[in-house]
């Protein structure tokens, strides 16, 4: 596979939004969970970076970005500082957090992607790396606040699907040499608008038949 051709200054600049609007769905998280600005921080600095962080890992770009790009720390303590003085404007917070996140999901697929694709990944692992730099940062952000992560919940809504699906779209657009801001913004207005459309009409992935108990079957304490 060829090597990624895109602009550099678009990349990053996506990267940059991609950071703000994670870490802001992490401190908006914090406000919900009544933490105080010390949570706050640390969950949109782990929501915000997290992704990245472990993509970096395995591709064997070390220090991580997050760690040689002091913007792309500081942005987070931004979100953070931001949101601990608007979030009263920010309508329901929950709702907030969805919005932001499904935001971030985006952005990371297509950014995520596209640095796995630049460090000469095949299309599956691509993808593979794609998809953890969008809901790694979320986990995360989950775990540390007690909350079941949105990837593993029965309920939820498709997640990982639209960042897949996000990244595979990248995979082959770079393939067929389409690939450019104007068809990565594309891409990433369609993994946002799935993601959302999945939260307003309850779109969930499919789930494994149940058995049907058997009556006749023994009792476990017979």
């Amino acid at each position: 596979m060829p090597a990624v051709t895109f602009n550099a200054t678009v990349e990053l600049a996506l990267n940059y939004i991609g950071i703000f609007v994670f870490a802001i769905s992490g401190a908006l998280l914090a406000v919900h969970k009544n933490y105080d600005i010390v949570g706050m921080t640390v969950l949109a600095e782990i929501t915000a970076i997290g992704g990245g962080v472990l993509r970096d890992l395995i591709l064997g770009a070390t220090p991580p970005a997050s760690f040689t790009d002091s913007v792309t720390f500081l942005l987070p303590l931004v979100a953070a500082a931001l949101t601990f003085f608007i979030h009263q404007r920010m309508g329901r917070i929950q709702a907030a957090v969805l919005v932001f996140d499904a935001a971030g999901l985006a952005l990371f697929c297509v950014t995520g992607t596209t640095k796995a694709l630049a460090y000469h990944m095949g299309p599956v692992e691509a993808i593979a790396l794609g998809a953890l730099t969008a809901v790694g940062g979320g986990i995360m952000r989950d775990v540390l606040a007690n909350e079941q992560p949105a990837v593993l919940r029965a309920d939820s809504e498709l997640y990982a699907v639209p960042a897949v699906l996000g990244a595979a779209l990248v995979v082959i657009l770079q393939r067929f040499t389409l690939y450019n801001p104007v068809t990565a913004a594309i891409t990433i207005a369609l993994v946002f608008a799935l993601r959302m459309a999945a939260l307003r009409y309850g779109w969930r992935a499919p789930h494994p038949r149940q058995r049907t108990p058997n009556p006749s079957a023994p009792s476990a304490g017979a």
